[in-house]
């Protein structure tokens, strides 16, 4: 029984490595799945819409926070009846649900935005820290396709190729904590408008710019991809 499951997952992971066969199809693949198309970005960007327009509309703390979860508990019932994947859905409801429990509890509804800001600003370290050590974040990628997590670093054209892919991914993150961070600790009451329209403009588009710059980068090279060897 064992044995057959092997066989099945070394099939699997053979049958998803044959259908790339380089590096940057696997990843242009990758990257697709992994910022949610169209539909996924939208439902990230949805509470904090709805959050900023309630705010300029009310200047009410807790009514803004109330109809911006009802929003992605809304979304996330369509996806269930749907039977579609809710991850990105989710992803968007836990951050709206972090943002209420600091704005909540300081009573400053700047402070919906402080968890994205210092997202932001881990997200950007860990993957400089990645570069710098020789294991770029976006390496791992390879890793979910060859089925070999680490096989990828035994080849220096592809971790030249993830290093600079994460630099493109980093940016973004970099930019929105300079931008925002400054905007959250001088501003008062009146910042938290514009903290949301700073996050709705320098969150999708920039990452839709990101990815663009990624694809643009893949499109260049055809780098052979290296399959883990079978047992």
């Amino acid at each position: 029984m064992d044995d057959h499951r092997a066989v099945s997952e070394n099939m699997t992971t053979t049958d998803e490595t044959a259908a790339h066969d380089t590096v940057e199809a696997a990843m242009r693949v990758q990257l697709a799945k992994a910022f949610g198309g169209v539909r996924g970005i939208i439902e990230a960007a949805v509470p904090t819409i709805v959050f900023t327009a309630m705010w300029i509309v009310t200047s009410d703390l807790k009514t803004s926070l109330i109809v911006s979860i009802s929003a992605a508990v809304l979304l996330l019932a369509v996806r269930l009846l749907q039977r579609s994947t809710p991850q990105f859905v989710i992803n968007s409801l836990i951050g709206i649900g972090i943002g209420a429990f600091f704005a909540s509890r300081t009573g400053d509804a700047r402070d919906v935005y402080l968890p994205g800001i210092l997202y932001n600003a881990g997200y950007s370290a860990a993957m400089l820290l990645s570069i710098v050590t020789r294991w770029p974040v976006v390496g791992f990628l390879i890793g979910s396709v060859t089925g070999d997590p680490t096989g990828w670093r035994t080849d220096p054209a592809v971790v030249r190729l993830c290093s600079r892919l994460t630099w493109m991914l980093m940016i973004p993150c970099v930019v929105r904590v300079a931008v925002q961070l400054p905007v959250y600790l001088i501003g008062g009451n009146d910042a938290v408008a514009e903290l949301g329209i700073l996050k709705i403009v320098m969150g999708w588009p920039l990452q839709v710019a990101a990815l663009a710059a990624m694809v643009w980068l893949l499109a260049r090279g055809r780098t052979p991809i290296r399959p883990a060897a079978l047992p």
